[in-house]
């Protein structure tokens, strides 16, 4: 488990850096995750895990404090992402953190699986960097909308094509 804090040194005293749970088996997509949220200027505490099971043993380790929103590769050993994802939302006390779903796949039966299974979003992974942080510049405006406004189906499933979309 990897933690890593992304603070904005310029105006530390704005807001509180975002509490991040990733859990992402490829170290590589880690470290992009963790650039792009720097680069799109997104104050953050990342934790990271590589597995579902992991995930799910930090989640309910009464020592660590949750995080403000959960990433999920969709994809992953031991446990997968779905069934992690499954698992939180069954779990009274975990159901009420946000889950962004991550994938490569934008298969339409994967992204209603996901909705069904509780999800709050399902981000398609982009091919390049510049795509991973307009991306999430996006999904930290929907997380926040959608913190005021409920859920929204439309703007449920995010990828590097709809992107630039409002």
């Amino acid at each position: 488990m990897i933690s890593v804090d992304n603070q904005d040194t310029e105006s530390p005293e704005e807001k509180e850096p975002v509490k991040i749970l990733l859990a992402e088996d490829d170290t590589e997509d880690q470290e992009l995750f963790i650039d792009a949220l720097d680069e799109a200027k997104i104050a953050s505490e990342v934790t990271t895990v590589e597995n579902g099971q992991e995930l799910l043993d930090t989640l309910r380790d009464e020592s660590q404090s949750d995080p403000d929103i959960i990433f999920i590769d969709v994809n992953m050993p031991v446990k997968g992402g779905k069934k992690a994802l499954e698992e939180i939302k069954k779990d009274d006390e975990l159901r009420g953190i946000p889950t962004v779903m991550l994938s490569t796949w934008d298969h339409p039966s994967d992204i209603e699986d996901a909705f069904a299974k509780g999800a709050d979003l399902y981000v398609q992974k982009p091919n390049s960097f510049n795509a991973f942080v307009l991306l999430l510049k996006k999904v930290f405006l929907l997380h926040w909308a959608k913190a005021l406004l409920g859920p929204v189906r439309n703007l449920f499933f995010v990828s590097e094509k709809n992107v630039g979309k409002e």
